[in-house]
């Protein structure tokens, strides 16, 4: 898993409006730029909030991507729970659970 550009992309997008207006244009050509797995590319493509966050998205990066993929606020919290529902818990990064320390 490629957490570091899976991060660094969706940075990107939240702060370039000309990197959004690709993602809407050739989203299939940006994603094969990446440095990503097939999963982190599936999980953007969709988007699957649920799933980048299990994957260890940071919350405040994840949260203005979302928002800018038009998921309002409950939302964006339902799919972080739905995610670990479906998924597993948080695999890496920050969010990852400090059970049995």
């Amino acid at each position: 898993m490629s957490l570091y550009y899976t991060q660094k992309l969706l940075y990107q997008l939240n702060r370039d409006p000309a990197l959004r207006r690709r993602l809407e244009q050739d989203m299939e050509g940006l994603l094969a730029e990446s440095e990503l797995t097939d999963e982190e590319r599936r999980a953007i493509r969709e988007p699957d909030i649920g799933l980048l966050y299990v994957m260890g998205v940071n919350g405040q990066i994840l949260m203005h991507f979302a928002a800018m993929r038009g998921y309002e606020w409950s939302a964006y919290l339902e799919a972080m729970r739905e995610g670990e529902h479906r998924y597993g818990p948080v695999r890496t990064g920050l969010y990852t659970r400090a059970e049995g320390r």
